[in-house]
């Protein structure tokens, strides 16, 4: 059973930075992309950022230069990190981490990232 687990939200001052992290475990031999997604108070879900299986990227334009995602994986585990630097209040959202197993998305249960100005 896949299972996906996000880790490393918090509060932070604008101008500041963090890293989130996801854990992919279980049957991911079909696993073709994780993402990224957030979701601010009151407004839709949208794509942060997305690592297709053979590398390439996409980002959001309005994190473009400010979040990098990137991928480790091991024997047992698959796991994407979001880096974001000079973080904005409207960065302020749940952010959730997708992974794309055949034709199945599994999500995390979400972590809140929170930037004050």
């Amino acid at each position: 059973q896949v299972q996906v687990a996000e880790f490393g939200g918090g509060l932070v001052q604008a101008g500041g930075s963090l890293r989130l992290s996801c854990s992919v475990t279980g049957n991911t031999e079909t696993l073709t992309s994780m993402a990224w997604y957030r979701q601010a108070p009151g407004k839709q879900q949208t794509m942060v950022a997305v690592l297709a299986r053979g590398g390439a990227t996409r980002y959001a334009d309005s994190v473009k230069g400010r979040f990098t995602i990137s991928r480790t994986d091991t024997t047992y585990k698959n796991t994407t990190y979001l880096h974001m630097w000079n973080l904005k209040p409207e960065d302020t959202a749940v952010y959730y981490c997708n992974a794309a197993i055949g034709p199945t998305q599994y999500w995390g249960q979400g972590t809140q990232v929170t930037v004050s100005s």
